[in-house]
């Protein structure tokens, strides 16, 4: 049966706009019938990836670019110093182009004389920093003679690294180079309906003077306040398909689980300086399906007498958790919390054990660890 790691995340962001819409507005969702603040998946997990660079290694991530065979031809010519630039950006068309990634010319800048040496691919491909390695490799041996096409599949379809393992891969030309994500994240939404409010600011140039007051600049910022619902979930089965490797599945789960909690989307941090951690986790292992509590949230949580929204919303993500429990019998097999005051610790002590952080961390990665011996 297929074990997951479901995180739920309650956070209160002051005013901010860390994720935009194609207006410059803060993204919203209608949930319950009510406007609620929203940050995209992809808002999230890319803040997730960026963390990990606080402490996972090189060779364990990725990058998602267009530029593979800039970054190719770096790793060519790092391997092998004697072959000349424009001999490694060749090789470097050869292995992604036997490896069935198909590519186009750069396009040249308005007044350069020369366009960039280095084509693009038709879509952003994420491969993890190993496979990169790999491929290199493949096209230094291969110097002289033509690239196996099997050789060059086999590099860019195994080693996929934690980030390609966990947000996986869709390559729209070639459905056989695809990886399944092994995580979820959905969009956060505010427990809690949210009115849009705005900023009108000007901006002084500061040579201005006593005859020319006028402001160098004005404009309209428009943002909002909320406490989120975050909710991702990791299916270990498709993980340990991904990675092969214990160590490597365990690290994955655990470098996730902390830096979803702990990361933040970036949109207008310099003017909102919003970079709140959690009032609120719970992270729990279930079998068989994960389980998304925003249903905890249709009613809008209402400020009230009866204390903070985040408590308020901490009170009704518990409550939710137990009415699933006891509606579906799906109790999971561990369930763990952090608290990040006392009220909510009281509201949330019966949900799980209440750790810190980095105690939580490691006692879901110990039980995930568990859980992927048996899958292996």
């Amino acid at each position: 049966m297929t074990t997951f790691i479901d995180i739920h995340v309650l956070q209160t962001v002051p005013s901010s706009n860390i994720n935009r819409d194609d207006t410059g507005r803060p993204k919203t969702g209608i949930f319950g019938g009510f406007t609620r603040a929203r940050v995209s998946s992809q808002a999230w997990k890319r803040a997730t990836r960026k963390d990990f660079a606080r402490y996972l290694p090189d060779a364990e991530r990725g990058v998602r670019t267009r530029r593979i065979i800039a970054d190719l031809t770096e790793q060519i010519r790092a391997i092998d110093d004697s072959i000349a630039q424009d001999e490694a950006i060749e090789l470097a068309k050869s292995v992604m182009g036997a490896a069935g990634i198909k590519f186009k010319a750069a396009r040249k800048k308005k007044g350069e004389e020369e366009g960039d040496p280095f084509d693009l691919s038709e879509y952003l491909l994420f491969v993890s920093n190993q496979q990169i390695e790999n491929l290199a490799r493949l096209a230094v041996d291969s110097r002289g003679g033509s690239i196996d096409k099997a050789a060059a599949k086999a590099a860019i379809d195994t080693d996929h690294g934690i980030e390609v393992a966990l947000f996986g891969r869709m390559v729209a030309d070639d459905a056989s180079i695809n990886v399944d994500a092994a995580v979820q994240v959905a969009h956060a939404l505010s427990t809690h309906a949210v009115e849009p409010e705005y900023d009108y600011y000007t901006a002084v140039d500061d040579r201005n003077t006593d005859a020319d007051p006028a402001a160098g600049m004005i404009g309209v910022i428009e943002f909002n306040s909320s406490t989120l619902y975050r909710y991702a979930t990791i299916n270990l089965d498709q993980l340990h398909e991904n990675l092969g490797d214990l160590e490597l599945e365990t690290r994955a789960a655990e470098a996730f689980i902390r830096s979803f909690v702990v990361s933040m989307p970036t949109g207008k941090q310099n003017t909102f300086a919003n970079g709140t951690l959690p009032e609120a986790v719970v992270v729990q292992l279930r079998d068989g399906r994960p389980v998304n509590l925003v249903g905890a949230f249709e009613d809008p949580v209402r400020p009230d007498d009866n204390g903070a929204i985040s408590t308020q919303s901490a009170l009704r993500l518990a409550k939710r958790a137990a009415e699933i429990d006891a509606c579906y019998s799906m109790e999971p097999s561990a369930s763990f919390v952090l608290a990040g005051n006392d009220a909510v610790r009281e509201v949330l002590g019966s949900t799980g054990e209440v750790l810190g952080l980095e105690p939580l961390v490691a006692a879901a990665k110990d039980r995930a660890r568990a859980v992927l011996e048996t899958i292996g």
